[in-house]
């Protein structure tokens, strides 16, 4: 028997949560081909794994990296996590099925300039994909404000008859090309007005196909109950499972909510498909909103077209220095980015150990200044949430990376180490890893990650550099469903 690489030693988590074993893992071709306590196999090279943890490369399943995997395709800033997967158009919006007329809308100019914006399916994206060979896979959801800025002529009222007709054909379209689903972001005002029964209307062609729903809550602040009873009754009536993006209790007033809004989804989960991701901060970032302005917690303002001087300053810094209300001074940085401190610790620790929850950095990679999310979001569960703060055991923070996404959004032979998958790996030091990203140094690579592999393909390595580029494009694939328990 002959095999490209052979791992051995390995502590070996597999993803599929269950504990640790050791053995030896042989990889052949872009899968894995065998797995034992012990292999004698003629190998081109051998890995000698002792102490290290070989786990499956995890997935992030919430990011907004659409035209960063094509324009920058080494995508160090994932890579370098051990991240071999991303799935892009969260939160409404994606560079899939986009077409652009004049300037791009808020929020889809957090995926790039208009000149990015040139796919207008799914078969082109992917095309555009595969010939830029990003070192991570790739797949798509299909945004409902894209759709909308496709086919209506003003963001801010309900979509008319015709164009939810116009709406749905797109996507129906796009789910026969691979894409996953279907996501929503209707805090923001671009999808702010459109009613319930829009966005059941576009959910109801997901079912035939298998493909999910998630969505950006109409709102994370206070009424966020009736959020997240809005997003389960558009799950219910298309019959499609449901992914609640980067849950959080956001705002001082909510802090400490998630006791409720987890026992509604204990609730719910008797009922229906659902499950959420989180990214693992007390802090959130977007563009900057005029409704979450506020002297309740701090804003640090990240870019800004008209002042680029006051990045890295704080909203209440650059009032005072303007000598202008909040309000007025967010609105003189218009359009702008920010970070908000607007979430509480007790909250973040209670999502992320929920046994519904996948990790997802939500990384806004074209910030200048981004949130250390973008480079740290996985290594910090590791290191800080499982290894220090002991919120969950190593096997349970890899399976939320892992097996329970892979399953949710039907990724076919990916998120597990078993014979006959994808040799998607990561090897890393239990020991050692950690995230080197902060807020005020956001761009350095993880620290404790020693090799990742991506579909066969040894990609990254403890020298920091990204040595092969073998990512593909995912299509949707209809596999069984997964326990609701999970």
């Amino acid at each position: 028997m002959k095999a490209d690489w052979l791992y051995r030693n390995a502590t070996v988590i597999d993803g599929s949560g269950g504990p640790a074993y050791r053995g030896d893992v042989a990889v052949t071709g872009d899968k894995i081909s065998h797995i034992a306590p012990h292999l004698t196999l003629d190998v081109g090279a051998e890995i000698d794994a002792e102490g290290k943890v070989l786990a499956p490369g995890f997935i992030d399943v919430h990011t907004h990296d659409d035209t960063n995997v094509i324009r920058m395709p080494a995508y160090l800033p994932k890579i370098s996590q051990g991240v071999t997967t991303v799935i892009v158009g969260n939160c409404g919006i994606s560079a899939a099925t986009a077409t652009i007329r004049d300037d791009v809308p808020d929020p889809m100019n957090l995926l790039g300039e208009a000149e990015h914006f040139i796919y207008p399916s799914v078969n082109a994206y992917a095309d555009a994909v595969t010939e830029a060979r990003p070192a991570v896979n790739v797949g798509t959801l299909i945004g409902h404000t894209t759709l909308r800025n496709n086919h209506m002529d003003s963001l801010m009222r309900p979509a008319h008859p015709a164009e939810i007709a116009a709406m749905r054909a797109q996507l129906r379209e796009a789910l026969t090309q691979g894409a996953l689903g279907m996501s929503t972001g209707l805090a923001y005002a671009t999808a702010f007005e459109a009613p319930t029964e829009e966005v059941m209307a576009l959910a109801e062609e997901l079912a035939a196909g298998q493909g999910i729903y998630t969505t950006h809550l109409r709102s994370e602040f206070e009424p966020i109950l009736e959020a997240l009873d809005e997003a389960f009754r558009i799950g219910r009536h298309a019959r499609v499972p449901v992914v609640v993006s980067h849950h959080k209790c956001a705002g001082a007033k909510n802090w400490g909510r998630t006791r409720e809004t987890l026992a509604f989804f204990d609730k719910m989960r008797q009922r229906q498909e659902i499950g959420c991701d989180c990214y693992p901060y007390s802090a959130s970032s977007s563009t900057l909103d005029l409704k979450q302005v506020t002297d309740e917690f701090d804003i640090v303002i990240t870019w800004s077209e008209p002042h680029p001087e006051m990045a890295g300053n704080t909203l209440q810094q650059i009032a005072a220095e303007w000598n202008l209300s909040l309000i007025d001074a967010a609105r003189r940085l218009m359009p702008a980015g920010a970070i908000y401190h607007n979430m509480d610790e007790q909250d973040v620790r209670r999502v992320l150990r929920y046994p519904a929850t996948m990790i997802g950095s939500d990384g806004l990679p074209n910030d200048p200044m981004p949130h250390p999310r973008l480079w740290g979001a996985f290594p910090r569960v590791l290191g800080h949430y499982s290894r220090e703060a002991q919120l969950f055991p190593l096997h349970e923070a890899i399976h939320k990376m892992t097996g329970l996404p892979a399953a949710r959004f039907r990724l076919a032979q990916r998120g597990l180490i078993k014979t006959g998958y994808y040799a998607d790996l990561v090897l890393f030091d239990p020991a050692t890893v950690r995230d080197a990203a902060s807020f005020s140094a956001p761009q350095r690579p993880a620290e404790g990650i020693e090799g990742v592999m991506v579909n066969g393909v040894m990609s990254y390595g403890r020298d920091k550099q990204v040595t092969g580029r073998a990512g593909r494009f995912l299509r949707r694939q209809h596999i069984q469903h997964i326990d609701k328990e999970q």
